[in-house]
C-alpha cells in the first residue's frame, strides 16, 4: 500500500486518510496469480470481486449513504470480508465516518482524491498491469526499426551492437543493448524496456560506451516498444547446419509464451546486415497484413504448366 501511495502521490494528488497502521498491506498472491488482466486488480466497489483496490466514487459514495443506518453500517462492514488492499475515495468526495472508523478497525489504507474515478482506475490498472507482468530478460539488442519492435541476438563477437549502431545511423531508434526487459503485459503482447543501468547506452568493441542520445538525438532512442520481430544472426556452418534456407512455414520463438516472428540472418563477409534486417522488417510487414510471398510463390508453382515427359 504505501509503494502504491508514494508512487503515484504526484499524479493522482492523494491523501492517506484512514487505515494508517498497515501500510505494508499487500495484494492477496492467489489473487494476482488467477487474474486475467490488471482490470481484475482494480475496480469499482463491487461485493463480489475480493482482493482488489476497491474504488469508491459519486455512486458508491451514495451508496453506502443513502439509506438507512442500519443498512448503511450492514453495507460498509461488507467491505471487510472484500479484503481490498487499499480504499480509494475519488470524485473528491468526503469520507462518511462509518467508513472511516471501519478502515481503521480493519486496518485498510484508504486514500481520498479530487480526480475522476475512471481516472483513477485506467492510473492503476496500467501501473499494476506492468508491477505484476510475467518478466524475462533476454541479451541482444532492441530496436525500433521501421515502427516495428525488434530483438537482434546471435552467438557472441557477430556484431550485434556494430549492426545496432549501422540501423541507428540509419534513422532507427535504440531500446536497449546487452540487456532487454520483457513484460508479458497481455496474453499475446510482451513490451521491451531498458534496464536503468543501461539507458541510452551502446557498448562497440574497441570503441567503448557510446552515448546514443547524446550522439544522434532525442529521436534516436525510445522508452519501450511492443516485441513484434527477432532477428537471430549465425554464422555460416550454424546456417547450414540448423536451418532451412527457405522454410516453408514462418519461424517463431516462444518467449513467456508468446509466440514470437523469427529470422535467421546468415553473417558473412560482403553482407550488408543493415540492409537486410531492413528487408526483413519489411517482409514482417507484410505478413502481418496477410500478404505471404512464399505462399503466393508455391501457389504460383502449382499454377505453372508441368512439362510433358516424352
Amino acid at each position: 500500500a504505501e509503494a502504491l501511495f508514494e508512487e503515484h502521490r504526484a499524479s493522482l494528488h492523494w491523501e492517506w486518510i484512514g487505515g494508517h497502521a498497515h501500510p505494508e498491506r499487500r495484494f492477496d498472491e492467489a489473487a494476482v496469480r488467477n487474474a486475467q488482466s490488471s482490470a481484475d486488480l482494480v475496480g469499482y466497489l463491487n461485493y463480489i470481486h475480493p482482493y482488489r483496490v476497491q474504488i469508491v466514487g459519486r455512486r458508491e459514495v451514495a451508496y453506502l449513504t443513502q439509506c438507512t443506518p442500519e443498512v448503511a453500517e450492514r453495507r460498509i462492514s461488507r467491505i471487510v470480508t472484500l479484503e481490498p488492499p487499499v480504499l480509494v475515495l475519488a470524485d473528491g468526495q468526503t469520507a462518511p465516518d462509518a467508513l472511516l472508523s471501519m478502515c481503521e478497525r480493519a486496518q485498510i489504507p484508504m486514500f481520498a482524491t479530487t480526480e475522476p474515478s475512471a481516472f483513477v482506475i485506467d492510473v492503476l490498472r496500467a501501473y499494476l498491469s506492468k508491477h505484476f507482468a510475467e518478466r524475462t530478460s533476454m541479451h541482444g539488442v532492441f530496436m525500433d526499426i521501421l515502427g516495428v519492435g525488434v530483438m537482434i541476438t546471435g552467438e557472441s563477437g557477430l556484431g550485434k551492437s556494430e549492426l545496432g549502431l549501422e540501423l541507428i545511423s540509419r534513422g532507427h531508434g535504440l531500446v536497449a543493448d546487452d540487456a532487454v526487459d520483457l513484460y508479458k503485459i497481455s496474453q499475446s503482447a510482451l513490451e521491451g524496456r531498458c534496464p536503468d543501468l543501461l539507458l541510452n547506452l551502446l557498448e562497440v568493441r574497441g570503441i567503448g560506451l557510446l552515448d546514443i542520445k547524446a550522439i544522434f538525438g532525442e529521436t534516436a532512442v525510445r522508452r519501450k516498444m511492443r516485441l513484434k520481430l527477432i532477428v537471430h544472426l549465425v554464422r555460416k556452418e550454424t546456417m547450414e547446419r540448423e536451418f532451412e534456407r527457405l522454410p516453408y512455414e514462418p519461424l517463431h520463438e516462444e518467449v513467456l509464451g508468446v509466440p514470437i516472428r523469427k529470422v535467421v540472418i546468415q553473417v558473412d563477409a560482403g553482407r550488408n546486415l543493415a540492409v537486410l534486417v531492413e528487408a526483413a522488417v519489411r517482409n514482417t510487414i507484410l505478413q502481418l497484413r496477410g500478404i505471404d510471398t512464399y505462399q503466393e510463390f508455391i501457389e504460383r508453382h502449382c499454377r505453372a504448366p508441368k512439362p510433358e515427359i516424352a
